[in-house]
């Protein structure tokens, strides 16, 4: 398949490239609390550069006449794995994190937290987890809550004869995932500083579009329980939606050649699928006023019909290859108002 032409510094694979080589398939989940002492206790931490003492610019602090509810690291995307640059970059990212002044409340992680799972078999799955997880607990001190990423699901992409036989382990598919991030189920939801985040299973095997791994949408049974969700916040709290794949993204246009037919074809795999039944949702409940996203490795804020959509960039960058479309590995500020309100920065660790 023919790259789309890229005007970057660097040399970038698309996602339809990265999908293609690396591995197929996913979902989104989440938890609270960080540092959680690990069964395997022998993982090696790297040793990386002294962290960065960052002073986040003023989009990113108070606004006059504004409380602030909370400040959020986000981080997404991180695609560690036992050898190569992942778990020294993911530590650097995470000891700039804790070195932030003003300091965060929490760090929320929206997935793909190992290279992928999806093509692997088991304990090469476990081995890319290890990794991950060495570094969170040796580097993570604040609480976070984590969303499931379409690569940190196991199994979906092995063949068919293998896939059948690993489909008899209750940690196929986002079991692993669950397990080993201490998430009890694939979606729920917590109150924190007057908001409410609502946190997804986005990622589900496909309906109608053969060829490709995943679709970004919500099931039937999830769908159910965010709208008993909102109606059951009252009205006067701002709800925060958290999902691995975004709701809508405009910047996944251009991640490929999506024009190439004529008119603009964007997976599903891409964006959620189901974005015309959400944002009638949440019209229904104008509290929503923000969403939360990895998966594009891109940064984007769009604004629809009251609701801020926000992608926001990835730790792995172009998979630890440089940048991608000029998007350096790094994270995001969000800082949260009491009055629903926000501001977010990005910022290169």
């Amino acid at each position: 398949m023919q790259k789309a032409p890229f005007f970057k510094k660097r040399q970038a694979m698309n996602r339809r490239d990265f999908l293609r080589i690396g591995g197929v398939v996913g979902a989104a989940s989440v938890l609270a609390g960080c540092g959680r002492t690990l069964s395997q206790e022998d993982q090696r931490v790297p040793t990386p550069a002294p962290p960065l003492l960052v002073t986040p610019t003023s989009s990113a602090a108070a606004k006059p006449g504004r409380d602030v509810a909370m400040r959020i690291a986000h981080i997404s995307d991180m695609h560690v794995e036992p050898r190569g640059p992942g778990m020294k970059g993911f530590t650097r990212a995470l000891r700039h994190v804790h070195a932030l002044s003003p300091g965060v409340d929490f760090v929320l992680n929206t997935g793909d937290c190992v290279m992928d799972s999806l093509e692997a078999d088991k304990s090469r799955a476990q081995a890319q987890w290890d990794a991950f997880n060495s570094v969170l607990t040796a580097e993570c001190s604040l609480p976070i809550y984590h969303a499931i990423g379409n690569h940190d699901v196991w199994g979906w992409g092995l063949p068919s004869g293998v896939q059948d036989e690993a489909r008899g382990d209750p940690l196929f598919g986002k079991g692993l995932a669950l397990e080993q991030l201490g998430i009890p189920q694939r979606y729920y939801s917590f109150d924190s500083g007057g908001w409410r985040f609502l946190l997804l299973d986005s990622t589900h095997s496909p309906d109608i579009t053969p060829g490709k791994p995943y679709t970004g949408k919500l099931d039937d049974e999830q769908y159910s329980w965010l709208v008993l969700q909102l109606e059951a916040a009252p009205p006067s709290m701002p709800v925060c939606v958290v999902s691995h794949i975004p709701i809508l993204a405009a910047c996944e246009l251009l991640d490929g050649d999506n024009e190439a037919s004529g008119n603009w074809v964007v997976p599903g795999a891409w964006v959620h699928i189901d974005a015309r039944r959400l944002w009638k949702l949440f019209w229904q409940h104008p509290n929503v006023k923000l969403c939360l996203s990895g998966h594009t490795h891109q940064v984007e804020d769009l604004r629809y019909h009251g609701v801020k959509y926000l992608t926001n960039g990835a730790i792995a960058a172009n998979w630890w290859n440089g940048a991608y479309f000029d998007f350096q590995p790094g994270y995001v500020i969000v800082t949260l108002y009491t009055d629903g309100s926000s501001e977010s920065e990005f910022v290169s660790y």
